[in-house]
Parts: C-alpha cells; sequence; structure tokens
C-alpha cells in the first residue's frame, strides 16, 4: 500500500475478525498505525495485542454500529489523527426471515449498519481526504447485492445500496484524488459464517479477500472478489430480461 496516499492513519470499521482483522494485519505489515472499531470487545484486543506484539500502533474501541450517532462515538478514537484510509467492512447479517414476521429491530439495525451508517463515516472522514487531495475509501458489500434473496430482503437491499453508493462516490471523489471502491465479496470463511453453521470447505480465505481490496483499490468503482466465476455469477444476477426468472433461479434458497 502507498503510505504517501492513503496514510497516515487507517480506520478499519467491522475489524475485529474474519475480512477486517485481515486488512488490520496486511496494512500493519505495510507500517499503518491503525484504528479499529468493532462491537466486539474481546476478539479487539486480542487482535490489538497481536499486532502490537510486532510493533504495530493500535487504537481500537468497542461500538455499536447500529446505534444513532456511532460515528461521534467512534470520533473519540480518531479526532486527533490523520484518516487516509476508511475500510468499512462491517455489515453482517445473522437473522433470516420473512420480511414482514421479522421484529423490526432486525431490519433496522442492517439498515442501519450498511446505509445509514456506512454513509455518515464516508461523509465525515472522506471530506478531508478530498480537501486533501488524497485518501482511500473501501466499502465491503456482497455478491448478494446483484438480486433480491427471500428470508434476506433488507440485507440484499442494503448491499445493493453500497454498491450504486460507491460508484456515485467513486465518480465524484476520483477529480480530488480520492480512490474509493467497491470490494464485492463472495462466499468467505469468516468466523461469522462458521458461528452459523456454515460448511466452509469452498469458501475464500479472508486474508485472500483483504489482499484483492487493498491490491485493488486503485481500480474501482467495484471489485468482485475471487475469480472469473464470481463475475459471471453477478453478470447472471444482474439481467434484466426477466426479473422474475433471474430472482426464482439465483436467489439462495430459504434456510
Amino acid at each position: 500500500m502507498d503510505f504517501e496516499k492513503y496514510g497516515p492513519w487507517a480506520l478499519i470499521v467491522g475489524g475485529s475478525e474474519g475480512i477486517g482483522a485481515s486488512f488490520a494485519r496486511r496494512l500493519a505489515a505495510d507500517g499503518f498505525p491503525l484504528a479499529v472499531v468493532a462491537r466486539k470487545p474481546a476478539p479487539l484486543e486480542d487482535l490489538a495485542s497481536e499486532l502490537r506484539a510486532t510493533g504495530a500502533e493500535v487504537r481500537v474501541l468497542s461500538a455499536d454500529l447500529s446505534q444513532p450517532g456511532a460515528v461521534d462515538v467512534v470520533r473519540e478514537l480518531t479526532d486527533d489523527i490523520e484518516v487516509g484510509l476508511l475500510i468499512y467492512n462491517a455489515g453482517a447479517n445473522s437473522v433470516r426471515g420473512n420480511f414482514v414476521e421479522l421484529d423490526p429491530e432486525v431490519y433496522r439495525s442492517v439498515i442501519a449498519v450498511n446505509v445509514t451508517g456506512q454513509t455518515e463515516f464516508v461523509h465525515h472522514y472522506g471530506a478531508p481526504m478530498c480537501q486533501r487531495g488524497r485518501g482511500g475509501i473501501i466499502l465491503c458489500g456482497s455478491t448478494a447485492s446483484y438480486i433480491g434473496s427471500p428470508t434476506l430482503a433488507a440485507y440484499t437491499a442494503s448491499k445493493a445500496f453500497s454498491r450504486i453508493f460507491s460508484e456515485s462516490l467513486w465518480a465524484e471523489c476520483r477529480a480530488f484524488g480520492v480512490d474509493v471502491l467497491h470490494l464485492n465479496v463472495g462466499f468467505t470463511a469468516t468466523p461469522a459464517m462458521a458461528r452459523l453453521g456454515y460448511n466452509l470447505d469452498a469458501a475464500q480465505a479472508p486474508q485472500d479477500v483483504a489482499a484483492e481490496g487493498l491490491d485493488h483499490i486503485a481500480d474501482g468503482p467495484v471489485w468482485i472478489v475471487g475469480g472469473p466465476q464470481n463475475v459471471e455469477l453477478a453478470v447472471q444476477r444482474s439481467t434484466v430480461a426477466n426479473r422474475a426468472d433471474a430472482v426464482t433461479r439465483f436467489a439462495p434458497p430459504r434456510s
């Protein structure tokens, strides 16, 4: 990573494990001081201890990103530093169900993290990057953004918002020297997926996903991880000729 363009500090939101922790390890190895935010304090502290043992400068903060004003809470961690790289990796989905049957707190939380929170963080940290004429923003999305899915209505819709939002940001920010990338993530062997009981034998390693994101930050607006097969899947899911057929064929089944 280009420290002059994306430094001095990297802020990773949703960074305590999985892909977020892999971003942290790679950036620490490249000499970036890190501010890492996530909900669970124990994995955060474990990661911080691991990275500090290698000589990295690390700040951590436990914060619930689904709550109003989350960006103001995180500002307590970053107001005295210059953030040149924002990675927004929060937004996993742990509850499935027909939308009309869900507890409203489930979909409100998904929208708060994936839509409202993402826009607030980009607005706050992206503005000074554009003023300085350098920096980078990676917004982690999902191949689920290309099609609606039963039992995942709010999640798939919020990821579609993130992708289109990223494309718009990319078009705006490149004029100011700031790179924006929507990192479109597929099936990945994260601890969150393991806790949900998925067989991860065919899943991509989180460190490989993070590496693709950092290696292709300047290749926006969208980078689909995992190679040509995932690109083809996105193309198939994006067909507009017959959306009923596309949703029926490609939407993940209810489980």
